[in-house]
């Protein structure tokens, strides 16, 4: 039903609903100070009129944008090739599937300032945000936690106090992923890390190095990467050329175990005969690999359902837990250990 003027207004519920301007406003936007039997009317009049509130003046009463931010701060071609990032986005836009918030993505640009992701989170474009990916000095970490803005981090930050989080044990992970090594006759392990101002890569770097201490073995053989195909490629081949006799690898992500496995392939070396390979992920990677990969599943379905439910409460205003939710990592056996 529209007015003689066309769509209704407000004005035209506030009448139809027998209360003022402002209680229509009010019962309309969220209830608060309306009575039980005001908004009953005021809900009537909206489904008689066929009343469509205007989002933009709504957001000027209820300073909501009914909007979240998944912040990656990384380029945008790393959307499209990782399957981590892009797992974490489908995960968070299916998370959102029957509520009316929108998904903004925020990715950073070549040519960006420090900290200009942050500046736009704390200026009020979006009611909470997840975070993933983050490195040391983006920024984020600080301005969130000074914020009241609700936020999520996929991912250990480096300063969690006063941060929601949830987490691989990527400790752990790592060191499952080199006790399968050892156990398996590995005497000369090396790793390929991640970027080293991301604190995935230095936990998983210490479970490699916790797991070959209680060995017995050496840890000096390290190469660092992006967790890209060609960051793992490009290590492999430094490893190689500076400690041939490697036995045993794990890579810190699946990415970069198959630019390792191409560089080995390459270099005459058999996996898993001459070396052996655990991966870290298992998010689609390894089962297209020749030979499989044997790699250290990350629960990611799992971590993003936890961080998108856990940003829903905080925007609904309950009541979340301080503690980190912390997932267990699991061997996902292979052909290349």
């Amino acid at each position: 039903m529209t007015t003689e003027h066309g769509a209704p207004t407000l004005d035209d519920v506030a009448r139809a609903a027998g209360v003022s301007r402002s209680t229509a406003s009010r019962a309309i936007n969220g209830g608060e100070r309306v009575s039980p039997e005001a908004q009953a009317a005021v809900d009537d009049a909206v489904a008689r009129l066929g009343y469509s509130p205007n989002r933009a003046a709504r957001s000027l009463v209820t300073r909501r944008t009914d909007s979240i931010a998944l912040v990656v701060p990384e380029p945008d071609a790393r959307i499209l090739t990782d399957p981590f990032l892009a797992g974490v986005l489908r995960g968070v836009s299916e998370g959102l599937t029957g509520t009316e918030l929108q998904l903004v993505l925020l990715l950073s640009r070549p040519d960006e300032r420090p900290g200009h992701i942050a500046r736009y989170l704390r200026s009020g474009h979006v009611d909470g945000a997840i975070v993933v990916s983050h490195h040391r000095d983006d920024r984020l970490e600080p301005e969130l936690s000074r914020s009241h803005l609700p936020a999520v981090f996929v991912g250990r930050p480096f300063k969690p106090e006063g941060l929601h989080y949830v987490d691989v044990d990527n400790v752990a992970g790592g060191r499952t992923a080199t006790h399968r090594l050892v156990e398996r006759g590995c005497r000369r392990v090396a790793t390929i890390t991640g970027p080293l101002d991301m604190t995935a890569t230095l936990d998983r770097l210490e479970g490699w190095r916790a797991e070959l201490g209680e060995a017995g073995l050496p840890a000096d053989v390290v190469a660092h990467g992006d967790f890209t195909a060609a960051g793992g490629a490009a290590a492999m081949e430094q490893i190689l050329d500076e400690h041939p006799d490697i036995d045993g690898l794990f890579a810190a992500s699946d990415l970069m175990a198959t630019g390792a496995l191409e560089v080995l392939r390459a270099r005459g070396r058999s996996v898993p005969d001459d070396v052996k390979i655990v991966g870290f992920d298992a998010l689609g990677v390894a089962e297209r690999t020749t030979p499989r990969l044997t790699t250290v599943e990350q629960p990611l379905v799992q971590m993003v359902s936890v961080a998108t439910s856990t940003l829903l409460d905080m925007l609904a205003g309950e009541r979340v837990a301080d503690e980190p939710r912390i997932l267990t990592p699991h061997l996902v056996e292979g052909e290349t250990a």
